[in-house]
């Protein structure tokens, strides 16, 4: 009976440069297989619902790590990838941004043509979590972007995204059916965001007098909406600090990754030939594929994986990103013909890095882990929206 969650976000501008939107497609296509071939599409359902997990996919996938571009630059790339597989994949995705979201009902009664579903239902649910978000909860923010995504069974979740002009933020909304019994009264736990002041929440339960006979509600009481049952508010500045990160569990996968050389323990991994640079996007992947929603509190650490489109915290390794999509791909298509061996090998990955936490304590080389993975990314084929990453130039002598 509950909205599963909202986040805030730093409105940002821009594009996604093709080299990594195709990119993009195609991890997200082979993370989504590889959770539906293990937990089912209710559970890939249930983890787009969680605004931690959704924002951890979103930086492992090398965009901006904190800004609101993940919404609507994750769900376009999930589109174009998941529904040409829908059918396979018992997982299709509706609506998107701007003029796209006004086609979701249309899109919903074609899909319920050709799957038996119950196209009526499915598009009163999309308005309602719609209307709500925008209408009935008046908080500041103006949805632009609203995304149903349901399986051949009819569950299904929301992920739709508003902003605020004034103040530069955006407020992105995540509801699942599994938590609604009502959609008009008390659907949420709360909003959670910066304090705006009093909001009109036509969704109170003392509001319920109002909903019926059009009465004045102006005296619910805003305290009870700045209670969440997932709550993420990103900060505003740019750059990936340390107090972003979980150093100890980032720590771990780098340790894993760099120290404990994969040559070590290539039986259990299966991954021979796989560098320890790719080998830390792995373990990072394969925590977003396996783990459980307690690692998902610190999203800026997945930005470690792939890097982003901006430069924070450091430019996308297009070499090591393509290495990942070409392991996840063959490890899918593998697992699909009965070899589960690599797929195994890439989720003990996330289990060994899990393990070494135990006894993991973290140093104080945050600032010099991120300059050396600047002055790497030349050799791993580094790319930002600016362009491409260069070498660092030479340190000159200066005589005196």
């Amino acid at each position: 009976m509950k909205r599963s969650g909202s986040a805030d976000l730093p409105l940002h501008y821009g594009y996604v440069p093709k080299w990594l939107a195709e990119r993009m497609a195609k991890l997200g296509l082979a993370i989504t297989e590889s959770i539906i071939a293990d937990y089912g599409s209710k559970e890939f359902l249930s983890r787009m619902s969680d605004p931690f997990w959704f924002q951890s996919f979103g930086a492992v996938m090398g965009m901006d790590w904190h800004s609101s571009g993940i919404t609507t630059s994750v769900m376009g790339a999930l589109k174009r990838a998941i529904n040409p597989h829908s059918k396979d994949l018992g997982i299709y995705i509706c609506g998107g941004k701007g003029k796209f979201s006004k086609e979701t009902p249309n899109e919903l009664l074609k899909l319920a043509d050709s799957t038996g579903l119950n196209g009526t239902e499915l598009v009163r649910c999309s308005k309602l979590s719609a209307k709500v978000d925008n209408t009935a909860v008046q908080d500041g923010f103006q949805l632009y972007t609203h995304n149903f995504i349901v399986n051949k069974e009819g569950d299904w979740s929301v992920v739709q995204q508003g902003m605020d002009p004034g103040n530069k933020t955006a407020r992105r909304y995540h509801w699942h059916s599994a938590n609604i019994q009502s959609f008009v009264e008390e659907p949420h736990t709360g909003i959670c965001g910066i304090n705006q002041g009093q909001i009109l929440n036509l969704t109170a339960a003392a509001a319920n007098a109002t909903r019926t006979g059009i009465v004045n509600i102006t005296h619910t009481d805003p305290g009870a909406l700045i209670k969440d049952f997932q709550q993420l508010i990103m900060p505003a500045h740019h750059e990936v600090r340390a107090n972003d990160v979980n150093l100890k569990r980032l720590g771990s996968i780098l340790w894993m990754a760099h120290e404990l050389q994969p040559q070590n323990f290539e039986e259990l991994l299966m991954l021979k030939g796989v560098g320890p640079r790719t080998v830390q996007s792995l373990a990072l992947v394969s925590e977003v594929i396996h783990g459980t929603p307690s690692r998902f509190n610190d999203p800026a650490r997945f930005s470690f994986a792939h890097g982003g489109k901006d430069g924070h915290p450091f430019p996308v390794p297009i070499k090591v990103y393509d290495e990942t999509i070409g392991i996840l791909q063959t490890a899918v298509q593998k697992a699909k013909l009965g070899n589960t061996e690599k797929a195994e090998a890439i989720k003990k990955l996330h289990q060994i890095a899990t393990r070494a936490e135990e006894n993991f304590v973290p140093g104080p080389g945050f600032d010099e882990l991120i300059k050396k993975e600047r002055e790497d990314s030349h050799k791993h084929g580094g790319k930002t929206v600016f362009g491409d990453a260069k070498p660092p130039k030479p340190t000159q002598l200066k005589l005196f």
